[in-house]
């Protein structure tokens, strides 16, 4: 029953289905993944995502191969593709990979950065407000990715930056902030904010120390998180 329950809202969220070629069909299920439309183990069937999209089985296969190579998706013997679900010490590697990244593109897109760059971070903060105000979990969770890239893009370490969006992607299934209380996410919008000050400022140092404070702050969030919810898988 749980997996028919998954198949459906994975179907439910493959929207937009622009196309018959493998390129349409990766773009999709990468959307949806990252989306958290569906959870960390939903499976995905072959032939109803053929039948879904109008196509063979072959560009979806050649589309899952190519999920599964960026850390979305996993094959399973004799269990077929399913969306990734990570151990919790995965979840927390990769968290701190994430960590060494971004801090590595912080420290350089503070001196390169542009008004536009400023300007934008500054949008994206206010969307975080909003999202805060509202209590709109997922809106937050969104926005603060576009905030983290938000600071690291100026860099103009385009590789770098790339390998920071494919570590994210890894975690994003997971969805984080939005499991996380109301307290707490308060608590990371004020580490937010002392980041968009120091980076506003040109501090560099500022910068990094106050993303210390937040990344310490995520990494203890990451450890707390239930393994009873199909989240993440409890390390034997």
């Amino acid at each position: 029953m749980a997996d028919r329950r998954h198949s459906a809202a994975l179907f439910r969220a493959v929207v937009g289905r622009d196309g018959n070629s493998h390129p349409g069909v990766v773009d999709e299920l990468r959307r949806v993944i990252l989306d958290g439309a569906v959870p960390p183990g939903t499976p995905i069937p072959v032939g109803e995502v053929a039948e879904m999209f109008g196509v063979s089985h072959i560009p979806v296969r050649e589309s899952l191969k190519t999920l599964t190579a960026e850390g979305l998706v996993q094959h399973r013997p004799n269990a077929g593709y399913a969306v990734a679900q990570l151990t919790t010490s995965e979840l927390a590697e990769m968290y701190l990979v994430r960590e060494s990244l971004e801090s590595a593109a912080m420290a350089a897109a503070v001196q390169h950065a542009t008004d536009a760059d400023r300007a934008h971070l500054v949008a994206v903060h206010q969307m975080l407000e909003g999202a805060l105000k509202f209590d709109d979990a997922q809106a937050y969770h969104r926005h603060s990715r576009q905030f983290h890239l938000a600071l690291s893009r100026p860099s103009r370490m385009l590789r770098l930056v790339h390998m920071l969006e494919s570590a994210w992607n890894i975690t994003e299934p997971v969805q984080l902030m939005v499991h996380v209380g109301a307290t707490e996410r308060t608590l990371l919008h004020d580490d937010h904010r002392v980041m968009l000050r120091a980076f506003l400022a040109r501090d560099a140092a500022a910068l990094l120390a106050a993303a210390a404070v937040h990344n310490q702050r995520l990494n203890t969030v990451v450890a707390d998180l239930p393994t009873d919810t199909g989240l993440v898988i409890h390390d034997d």
